[in-house]
């Protein structure tokens, strides 16, 4: 599969300086839930295994149905005032709410 999806330098080295930290966590997990105040809404974790309909990027791992809502996005760990977070910038978004983590398409 052609990479669909782009991670700055930034989030890369988030992605690896947590799970350099935790044996638990080999995998960091991106997926889009139903729900949040626009529809959609964006859901980071970290897992121990891949699964049968994940697609793999180095360390991430994101459903076959999440990555179709999220292709061609790009994501970013931003360090701010409020704190820290991973964002997505997804050009597939129509909408999305003040939090960041809510969207529609």
């Amino acid at each position: 599969m052609a990479n669909k999806i782009e991670f700055t330098d930034t989030a890369k080295k988030e992605i690896s300086r947590i799970i350099s930290q935790d044996t638990a966590k080999k995998y960091f997990r991106i997926s889009v839930l139903g729900g949040g105040c626009s529809g959609f809404k964006y859901n980071f974790s970290f897992e121990e295994r891949v699964q049968a309909n994940d697609n793999l990027f180095d360390q991430t791992v994101i459903d076959n149905n999440s990555l179709k809502i999220i292709e061609g996005s790009i994501v970013d760990f931003k360090k701010e005032l409020i704190g820290n977070s991973f964002t997505i910038t997804n050009p597939k978004a129509s909408s999305s709410c003040g939090c960041g983590l809510s969207f529609s398409v």
